[in-house]
């Protein structure tokens, strides 16, 4: 058994994650696992737990707090929800 390096639960169904970076990291659970490896959005605090979006190398939650950050660059992100092809 594996124990999670969040809450440390001792689980049979722990499960690891790698990063890019080689780190390894074990957890019991996918919440255990957003609590810790999941960004912040730089605008309005909440984890990033879809595909969010980086601006200047900054992560935010939507193109909204992208937008209310980061000025002209910012203001050229756009989310795709509701988007509908002509």
């Amino acid at each position: 058994m594996a124990t999670c390096e969040v809450c440390g639960n001792d689980y049979w169904m722990a499960f690891e994650v790698r990063t890019v970076n080689g780190a390894t990291h074990t957890f019991d659970c996918f919440e255990c696992a957003i609590h810790k490896m999941a960004p912040i959005c730089e605008h309005c605090q909440i984890k990033i737990v879809g595909h969010g979006v980086e601006v200047n190398g900054r992560f935010f939650c939507c193109a909204h707090c992208a937008r209310a950050v980061e000025g002209a660059q910012g203001a050229e992100v756009r989310d795709a929800v509701g988007a509908r092809p002509a």
